[in-house]
């Protein structure tokens, strides 16, 4: 019993729940009181006068603290800065005692729930907080506010939240087309217009007197007509909205009419003195520029076809537009001019006066583009003597923009896809260049034609461009696609639009 009672005592003593009052002092404690005096009596010793012990002055300066309970504490600091040194009371130094002599001790397994209630209920009442959670430091006290007007200039270097910029996707453009057509006897001559893109997703090339469609879903190429003379060629095509009929403009004067799917010919129009360079269409209506400056309106769907003479060009109509809207109708001309003509109303002579008349431009005005969004807006460029991209508000007749390209403009079209402009080029850059649009800031060179781009055109989906050039090669650049998100969007959006032509052409 006597040895049992011995253990009891034993184990009181060693047990730390309460500060042991006749234990000799502990390390820290010892270590503190004697940096303090010794710090203390450094500064008693030395005076401004002396210069004392200099290496023990630079690397112990005395400075004086505050503490918490308004008293002044000697503290010793290392040159170059202060040392900070937390200071707590005894209560403090006891928890923390507590707390590192109890990570040694058993962990109760069952411990009451009254139990656990009751010491956490004392211990809120001797401390103030819960002994559980007590940390030996801790920094007390909320962030104090930045002053108004602070402006904060350190960069960012990393964050876990997105920020807007990094979560925009880099857009890809190749460098390279897509595919390469060959396209032999194509006539290097910058006036004519010798490609375009029907809305089925044909592509018509003229190859001198030869008219070859390639389908581009399926990949067949088919010979849909060859001039009877050999002389003879083709100037220019253009496909009907809904892409069943294909207008050609040829050399001998003449319009023709052909029924693609049936690979017939329709009609041949006459009228024009010289060969036809350019053609346009706006509904039923065909409209056409020819090398004696003169512009004629066809309505396809009567014998009669001639409706109206636009006669304002001295030389070779070589650049022919209509509106989207149908509203106005663009013409340029190897006299450096560009014509604004209104649309055609029927039953009545309107259309022969011209709307504006833009005289800016210092050389041959071929490329014309009107903006799909912005229908009041068109976009022409000139030839070697000028190479300008002009910007036209065909509202107030101004001048937007105008951008010296160091380049022949020989074509241009609006991607609007990207909202971006593309411009084709002849002597001396012989590439083809997008440009943002309105900024005109330039977003990509597409080199790789070893001759002058003649002509662009878009494909239905204004995702790819066609590209022909003197270099006898017909290029696809996919430089315009759209990622999934946007595509499903766009699709959802467009809506099959009905033919506007109700009567048959004869």
């Amino acid at each position: 019993m006597a040895q049992f009672g011995f253990d009891n005592d034993i184990h009181s003593i060693l047990k730390l729940d309460m500060p042991i009052t006749n234990a000799p002092m502990a390390r820290w404690q010892r270590k503190a009181s004697s940096s303090m005096s010794t710090s203390c009596a450094n500064t008693s010793a030395l005076s401004p006068g002396k210069s004392g012990n200099r290496s023990l002055s630079l690397s112990k300066t005395p400075s004086k603290t505050p503490g918490k309970n308004g008293k002044t504490q000697c503290t010793p600091s290392k040159a170059g800065g202060d040392r900070f040194i937390p200071t707590r009371n005894n209560k403090q130094m006891d928890v923390a005692s507590f707390l590192l002599s109890k990570e040694n001790e058993p962990m109760d397994t069952n411990p009451s729930a009254a139990t656990s209630e009751n010491q956490k209920a004392w211990s809120v009442t001797l401390n103030g907080y819960d002994i559980e959670e007590a940390k030996i430091l801790h920094l007390g006290g909320k962030p104090l506010n930045a002053p108004e007007g602070y402006q904060n200039n350190l960069k960012v270097l990393y964050s876990q939240i997105p920020t807007p910029v990094s979560t925009k996707k880099n857009r890809y453009i190749p460098s390279v087309p897509d595919r390469i057509l060959d396209a032999p006897e194509l006539r290097n001559d910058f006036y004519l217009n010798l490609l375009d893109w029907s809305s089925r997703n044909l592509l018509a090339v003229a190859l001198h007197s030869n008219l070859y469609l390639w389908d581009a879903t399926q990949g067949d190429i088919v010979l849909l007509m060859k001039m009877e003379q050999v002389e003879d060629y083709i100037c220019s095509v253009s496909w009907i909205k809904e892409g069943n009929f294909l207008a050609l403009g040829t050399s001998d004067c003449k319009v023709q009419l052909w029924d693609v799917e049936n690979q017939k010919r329709l009609r041949s129009m006459s009228g024009h003195t010289a060969r036809v360079g350019s053609l346009s269409w706006n509904n039923h209506i065909l409209s056409s520029g020819s090398r004696s400056g003169h512009i004629h309106h066809h309505d396809v769907r009567v014998a009669d076809h001639h409706i109206f003479t636009l006669s304002g060009h001295s030389q070779e109509v070589c650049g022919l537009e209509w509106s989207p809207d149908g509203r106005y109708l663009a013409s340029g001309g190897n006299d450096n001019l560009v014509y604004v003509w209104p649309g055609v109303q029927e039953g009545s002579g309107q259309g022969s006066n011209a709307v504006h008349s833009f005289n800016e431009h210092q050389g041959a005005v071929k490329a014309l583009a009107w903006c799909p969004w912005q229908p009041n807006i068109l976009a022409s460029g000139g030839g070697t003597s000028d190479r300008h991209i002009r910007i036209w508000n065909v509202t107030s007749g101004s001048c937007i923009s105008a951008l010296d390209t160091q380049s022949q403009v020989s074509s241009l079209k609006f991607a609007p896809n990207y909202k971006e402009l593309v411009s084709g080029h002849g002597y001396a850059h012989d590439n083809v260049v997008i440009w943002k649009y309105p900024s005109l800031t330039k977003v990509a060179e597409l080199n790789g034609h070893e001759g002058r781009v003649l002509n662009i055109t878009m494909s239905p989906d204004c995702s790819t461009m066609a590209t022909v050039a003197g270099d006898e090669t017909v290029r696809l650049w996919k430089s315009f696609e759209l990622d999934p998100v946007k595509k499903k969007a766009k699709e959802r959006m467009v809506k099959s639009s009905s033919s506007s032509i109700h009567q048959s052409i004869r």
